[in-house]
């Protein structure tokens, strides 16, 4: 795949593209808030490399940016296979030079659904191996692309996006493994920021509420997979009808990607990007209902909510 000529976007202050080649690697592009990521980074004159998985992703993403005068090319990456991410940390800096990378946005995940209970390891270990271990791989590989960026520039260093979720603050029944993803992921990203912090390499972490996104329905078809005869639906059947019900009925009213898109695209942006960016009701609201209200409270208005059953009498 031929790597576009730069041009001015239509809409795009031309001042935005002077200085050094600004390249950035998205992750989990062919679909939902990966995809929108790195075309609004396009858009905004970043050379962008759009991580893909499939040759019928990247045919998805070449199809979506036809007529569109930006920089964006698909590369094979699979975040959970380190021989993939350093084959494209040699694809990428045999392109960029010296340019390096002025920032990563680790966005690949998945959500496996199901009760604590009766997930299998090898799927606990999946989920983290998506959501974590490649974050952390591609961070790793890709680091030494950072610094050279950073070091040939005076425009406020490269940056590290992480793609979090208020999931990663609350977890709900069901959803336990991806929270538990989410959590570690917030965990590891306060972490970094503070080691690289001296390099002046930037590390944000988005928190996304509920946004529209192909994952909703993957999830829903994890739900439905479980069989009616199963254990897993003879312990906790009403639980998984009534949170599987709430949740994606919130889905539905779930907010446009781009709105996590304009997010990232002020972490490249800003001069001084923020900590975290907050994105919906859910994440505004819910972090700090979690943080100022008792444990014992929060636990008991949150499972009112879900529908999770009470207590069944002896």
């Amino acid at each position: 795949m031929k790597l576009m000529s730069q041009r001015n976007p239509a809409g795009i202050d031309s001042t935005a593209l002077t200085g050094p080649p600004r390249h950035v690697l998205v992750t989990g592009t062919s679909t939902g808030i990966g995809r929108a990521c790195a075309f609004e980074l396009a858009r905004q004159g970043f050379s962008v490399w759009a991580g893909i998985r499939t040759p019928e992703e990247a045919n998805a993403v070449e199809n979506a940016r036809i007529g569109s005068p930006i920089s964006i090319r698909p590369i094979q990456l699979e975040v959970t296979d380190i021989t993939s991410i350093r084959a494209a940390e040699r694809e990428i800096r045999s392109h960029v030079g010296q340019s390096g990378l002025c920032g990563i946005v680790n966005n690949a995940g998945i959500c496996i659904v199901g009760p604590v209970e009766f997930i299998s390891l090898e799927a606990w270990r999946h989920q983290f191996d998506v959501n974590f271990f490649g974050a952390i791989a591609v961070t790793q590989i890709m680091l030494p692309l950072l610094r050279l960026h950073t070091a040939g520039s005076d425009n406020g260093g490269s940056r590290i996006v992480n793609m979090g979720s208020i999931t990663g603050e609350i977890s709900t029944p069901l959803f336990g493994a991806y929270s538990a993803s989410k959590f570690a992921l917030r965990a590891m990203t306060d972490a970094l920021r503070l080691e690289l912090r001296p390099e002046g390499i930037h590390v944000c972490l988005i928190v996304p509420g509920t946004i529209q996104s192909e994952i909703w329905r993957k999830e829903k078809e994890c739900v439905t997979a479980i069989p009616a005869d199963s254990p897993a639906r003879k312990h906790y059947g009403a639980l998984i009808d009534n949170v599987s019900g709430y949740i994606f009925g919130c889905a539905e009213q779930a907010i446009p990607a781009q709105r996590v898109a304009d997010a990232v695209q002020l972490c490249f942006t800003s001069a001084k990007p923020k900590i975290q960016y907050r994105v919906g009701w859910e994440a505004q609201v819910g972090s700090r209902a979690k943080k100022f209200t008792p444990d014992r409270l929060f636990d008991f208005l949150l499972a009112r909510k879900l529908g999770v059953p009470k207590r069944s009498a002896p």
